[in-house]
């Protein structure tokens, strides 16, 4: 019976093995837990680095949109040699009518006083499409987040499917002594250990499967941190405690307000319609005032010599266009046509988000019920195994028996484990479908 009291004492620690809302696994030592994962995936992968670059500049083309509202300074500064000159004689006097060697320097500003729009919405319109290259680098974000999942909970499978085959193994061994026993005491035949002998190496053949493709799923982790591939990880047993959903409409609702391809196809609409906008005021008018100060020679004193001077002017300008070769009116075409496109975006959007919600509900709900059915089975695989330990020792059941009752046990395990995992990766992708940041 120590056998059975020591299957039915790991079974009983087992739950306590699984964290509800997630909890975390205190005996894992190092182990990574999820929250872990993806706070160093989101911080350090190249793909959301590159498109928080794209934020940089965003920033960059807002503050060049501003500098139409900042005057343009600028000094300039020249020589010239003239040749030939001409003079003139005047009363006995004669003096040249420009200088052979001209120089000058100045100040020029030039400052845009109104263009009746067209700077606002420049800025405008950056401003916007800075949202949405914000709104880009989240969805990238929660898109990570969901292949992050699959990768974390198969991992959690495969450690937790490799202890059960473990103490599978080791349940049998414990078995194939007591049979070699009764072989000895001429209670048992031969056939009895090689049926238990092919059990065990059935068993080493699906752990060694296990244990590769394990090796795989910790070899695709350690490529999104970054990480060697020689490095050793392990995962915490983290899975989530069942949970009441709530209605299709009221889980629509909030996947509509929180979704970034919702956000994004809305972003969009704005930005099209303030292109529109800027194409309407591109033929507006702009007034400018403009002013240059300096010192430059060619001025002429009371006795006829040539002088350089401080010397100034100002003025205003302004500039209407008459005629653009249409280029208003085809950008205007193109603005409303992306108009009408982000109108069918939007919608195809909707519609995706429609669908991945109620997926994930129901993979949600599904996964719950075999969850309850699992723990089920288990305590009927569980019973049927005491009653098989009993017998045989008594003689009533043949080893085959006994061998195909542990099987239901560890089987009716595995199932149960898969089914919880199930069921969380369920719910956190049914709250990536819902636009919730699990990261």
């Amino acid at each position: 019976m120590k056998s059975i009291y020591k299957l039915i004492t790991i079974l009983i620690l087992l739950p306590g093995a699984v964290v509800s809302g997630q909890e975390r696994d205190k005996s894992s030592g190092d182990s990574l837990s999820l929250h872990e994962i993806l706070g160093e995936v989101i911080q350090n992968y190249p793909s959301i680095k590159k498109a928080q670059t794209d934020l940089v500049s965003s920033d960059a083309k807002i503050g060049m949109s501003k500098t139409a509202y900042l005057p343009d300074v600028n000094l300039t500064g020249s020589f010239t040699f003239l040749g030939p000159t001409s003079s003139l004689s005047l009363n006995g006097n004669s003096f040249q009518l420009y200088p052979p060697d001209v120089y000058s320097a100045a100040v020029n500003i030039n400052e845009s006083i109104y263009d009746f729009g067209k700077t606002d919405k420049n800025v405008t319109f950056e401003k916007q499409n800075r949202e949405l290259v914000g709104f880009s680098v989240e969805l990238i974000k929660q898109r990570l987040s969901g292949l992050m999942i699959g990768n974390y909970y198969s991992i959690v499978f495969l450690q937790e499917a490799i202890k059960i085959k473990n103490e599978e193994i080791a349940t049998l061994n414990e078995h194939l002594v007591f049979v070699q026993k009764k072989v000895a005491t001429g209670s048992a035949t031969n056939y009895e250990v090689l049926t238990t002998k092919v059990r065990i190496s059935a068993i080493e053949n699906q752990k060694t499967d296990l244990l590769n493709a394990l090796q795989i799923q910790l070899g695709q982790l350690n490529s999104f941190l970054g990480k060697s591939q020689d490095t050793k990880l392990t995962v915490k047993n983290e899975v989530l405690a069942p949970q009441i959903l709530a209605s299709n409409d009221s889980l629509f609702a909030v996947a509509f307000d929180h979704r970034n391809e919702m956000k994004i196809a809305r972003q969009k609409s704005t930005l099209a319609d303030t292109r529109l906008k800027m194409a309407n005021v591109q033929n507006n008018p702009s007034l400018n005032a403009f002013g240059t100060g300096g010192i430059k020679n060619g001025y002429f004193n009371d006795k006829y010599q040539d002088v350089g001077k401080l010397n100034f002017a100002v003025g205003v300008s302004i500039k209407v266009p008459l005629f653009d070769a249409n280029r208003s009116k085809y950008t205007k075409i193109q603005a409303n046509s992306d108009i009408q496109g982000n109108v069918q975006e939007t919608e195809l959007a909707r519609r995706t988000i429609v669908n991945e919600v109620v997926e994930s509900k129901a993979n949600a709900q599904s996964a719950l019920k075999k969850v309850h059915q699992s723990e089920l089975q288990l305590e009927q695989a569980l019973e049927a195994y005491s009653l098989a330990e009993t017998n045989f020792r008594a003689g009533a059941i043949t080893n085959l028996d006994m061998l195909d009752s542990s099987t239901s046990v560890a089987e009716s395990r595995l199932a149960l484990l898969k089914t919880k995992i199930d069921y969380s990766a369920s719910i956190l992708k049914l709250k990536l479908a819902l636009g919730e940041q699990i990261y």
